[in-house]
């Protein structure tokens, strides 16, 4: 039906554009518009008028837009819960990377295990009491705020700073785990 409606549409009004040979002096410069031009125009927005009604709605996954995953957990508590002390247990593991010092192998281990646990823990933080979620979500942004600090420091290759925003770091999970564990 809204095929239909289209097409008849469309007929409309390029009968109308037919009608007119030429558009108005254009002003200025005394020549006239070439009336193909509004043809141009009329079979662009009939072709995307008639593609919009032909294809399939794009789905979400390829639209290529926002991810909205931090807004919108992926997980339930239970499925966040089941790893996230794996991805904490993976975040902890790149005291080697700064032992060793390497700090490009730093940055990427921790962007990786990071941006897991991030996910993990911000499921668990809307899953949990209102009462709860301030100091949560405090501990949350202590947590990241630590891990950036260490991403930077290790792009300046700054071994004092990696070092204790590594336990700043250390401190802030064992803090977050005392509450939702």
């Amino acid at each position: 039906m809204a095929l239909q409606l289209t097409v008849q549409a469309l007929a409309a009004i390029f009968s109308r554009a037919q009608s007119r040979t030429a558009a108005p002096l254009a002003p200025g410069n005394g020549h006239q518009k070439p009336a193909s031009t509004g043809r141009r125009r009329l079979a662009a927005a009939s072709a995307a008028l008639l593609a919009s009604q032909l294809l399939p709605p794009a789905s979400p996954a390829s639209a290529g837009a926002f991810d909205l995953r931090i807004t919108v957990p992926e997980q339930s508590r239970e499925e966040a819960e089941a790893v996230v002390k794996v991805h904490a247990r993976n975040l902890v593991r790149v005291k080697q990377l700064i032992d060793a010092r390497s700090w490009r192998e730093l940055q990427t281990a921790l962007r990786a295990s990071a941006s897991n646990l991030k996910q993990d823990l911000y499921a668990i933080i809307q899953a949990s009491p209102a009462s709860q979620r301030p100091e949560l979500r405090r501990l949350y942004s202590d947590l990241f705020n630590s891990v950036t600090s260490i991403d930077y420091a290790a792009r300046d290759k700054d071994e004092l700073q990696v070092q204790e925003y590594y336990s700043n770091m250390i401190t802030s999970l064992d803090e977050i785990f005392s509450k939702i564990m």
